[in-house]
């Protein structure tokens, strides 16, 4: 148990799957590519796992820690292996998406990690945030090139006229 704890320390999100019926060569596959992403497959013992997990942030994944269990974590966000395993699990019809864990909540089965999937990562929601405080500021400047473009033209004309010391006639 103390190798599962100090394995799995520091982890916030992971996701179970059931890589039994998959053949080796698959297999190997998965886990090479996987890994070139920064994620590990680490087949866990369920008792194990959840005695280790017991108030941590996996421990929502005790749901999923039945049957035959490999714990997938690592890569830049539990998303992004989410995504991973998802188009493995559409190349390799074998593997059984269990469940996942996110900050605590937890998605159950194979509907749960496909949603999981289709959250933003977090470069992902910060770039978003980030467009959305930019917006107003190019709307700004969309106005200023659109028709408040012909008022920025006549203001430019006034300052021109006024620093070459020609008085400018009040109309109307």
């Amino acid at each position: 148990m103390r190798d599962y704890e100090s394995r799995f320390t520091g982890i916030d999100g992971a996701l179970v799957v059931d890589i039994r019926g998959i053949d080796a060569n698959d297999t190997n596959a998965m886990r090479l590519d996987l890994l070139s992403k920064g994620v590990r497959v680490t087949v866990v013992k369920n008792a194990l796992a959840r005695k280790a997990f017991e108030g941590g942030d996996l421990a929502a994944l005790a749901p999923a820690l039945s049957g035959p269990s490999a714990l997938a974590y690592g890569g830049e966000s539990v998303v992004n292996v989410a995504r991973e395993l998802v188009a493995w699990a559409k190349k390799i019809g074998d593997l059984e998406l269990k469940g996942a864990v996110l900050d605590g909540q937890y998605f159950d089965g194979e509907a749960g990690v496909k949603r999981l999937s289709d959250f933003p990562t977090r470069e992902e929601a910060q770039a978003k945030v980030v467009q959305l405080v930019l917006s107003p500021g190019a709307n700004v400047l969309g106005a200023a090139k659109g028709g408040g473009g012909r008022i920025l033209g006549i203001v430019k004309q006034i300052q021109e006229k006024l620093e070459a010391g020609e008085t400018i006639q009040k109309v109307g």
